[in-house]
């Protein structure tokens, strides 16, 4: 969605970079960490696009399917639960989940090395999103009382796909995808009357799946969504949430981390921005 970004700022002209706050969870840590780092969200390149080769695409999607289909199967007897992440018995039967899921052995040193490389660091606005392997309980990386972190690992360890993606050591805890608690995390922000919130939530395209188990945990993870969007508005702020259209949903694949469909996903999310088709529903 940081195509979605780019023409945002294109349409209204309000920097991005000068945000009060952000919250990250899973590929939305990538972007809230690059806005806090000072880099403006990237502007698609019509030729870049051009060039993507679309054979290793295909062969990342189709990899990328059959990992998280186990995921999701395993994580579909949760889905009726996800409206109560807090409660205690949640916590332990997502930690048993997450037990139960084939280890991850993709590398994330490559996601380290362009987090490292922006030179971002923890200062009171960013928040990141992961979620403690063996205790299923979300963590938030930067808020009073987290856990000592830095952006180069905290980044690694929201985006840590489980089944995927090794899970991030940090402080002699393993931590996976911040997803896994939640697809927006806004309970995460420090909300309050006045505030104005938008909130990117690309696992929307989920909810077109032809296969039932993925449209009924979306429905899932899109009501828990619904639920701090009510309690945010409840304080008094103004929330916006934006879901890919279908033709940004079709280009984005089932991969947010996959970096062949990045050309194409940043042209599309643009275009949705700035559109007269855009899509920006409230919750």
């Amino acid at each position: 969605m940081t195509g979605f970004l780019a023409g945002m700022e294109e349409r209204t002209g309000f920097d991005l970079r000068g945000a009060d706050a952000y919250v990250g969870t899973s590929a939305g840590s990538i972007v809230a960490a690059t806005l806090v780092a000072g880099v403006s969200p990237r502007r698609p390149d019509p030729l870049e696009a051009l060039r993507t080769d679309e054979t290793p695409r295909r062969r990342l999607d189709a990899a990328f399917r059959r990992a998280r289909r186990a995921s999701f199967e395993a994580s579909y007897p949760l889905a009726n639960l996800a409206i109560n992440v807090t409660a205690p018995a949640v916590a332990v039967a997502r930690a048993a989940f997450l037990a139960s899921l084939p280890p991850g052995s993709r590398s994330m040193e490559e996601l380290r090395h362009y987090v490292s490389e922006l030179g971002c660091e923890f200062d009171g606005r960013l928040r990141i999103v992961a979620v403690d392997q063996a205790t299923g309980r979300r963590v938030v990386f930067g808020a009073p009382g987290a856990p000592s972190a830095s952006v180069v690992d905290a980044v690694p360890a929201s985006c840590a796909v489980p089944s995927i993606y090794a899970p991030v050591s940090i402080g002699g805890r393993r931590y996976v995808d911040g997803g896994v608690w939640s697809p927006s995390n806004l309970d995460a922000a420090d909300i309050g009357a006045g505030d104005r919130v938008i909130c990117l939530l690309p696992t929307g395209v989920m909810s077109r799946s032809r296969r039932t188990v993925v449209r009924g945990l979306a429905t899932a993870l899109h009501s828990r969504t619904a639920v701090e969007v009510a309690g945010a508005r409840r304080r008094g702020a103004t929330v916006h949430v934006v879901t890919p259209d279908a033709r940004a949903a079709r280009v984005m694949g089932p991969n947010p981390l996959d970096p062949t469909r990045r050309p194409l996903a940043l042209r599309e999310g643009f275009r949705q921005a700035i559109g007269s088709h855009e899509r920006s529903e409230h919750a």
